[in-house]
């Protein structure tokens, strides 16, 4: 639940970066009139960056393994893995 609530955290704290960051520079007034609608682009950016991270998360744990060689003790073969166990 806790990895959760930061997970929601962070990108909530991404949004309201954005969000600050158009009004301090005045970045919303060149977005909004002509072009696209500065809500329409921090949806784009929510949508986005929960994606991202979601799909960071559940391949990090293969690509962790694949990239250190890893090998997944279940039932242990000799002496040292079961210490390992």
């Amino acid at each position: 639940m806790k990895r959760i609530a930061l997970f929601l955290a962070t990108n909530i704290a991404v949004m309201v970066v954005i969000g600050l960051i158009t009004s301090i520079f005045g970045l919303n007034r060149f977005i909004g009139p002509n072009g696209v609608d500065v809500a329409t682009l921090m949806g784009y950016s929510l949508v986005v960056g929960f994606a991202g991270a979601t799909i960071s998360l559940l391949m990090s744990k293969t690509v962790a393994k694949t990239s250190m060689g890893v090998k997944i003790i279940n039932q242990p073969q000799n002496a040292d893995e079961a210490w390992i166990v």
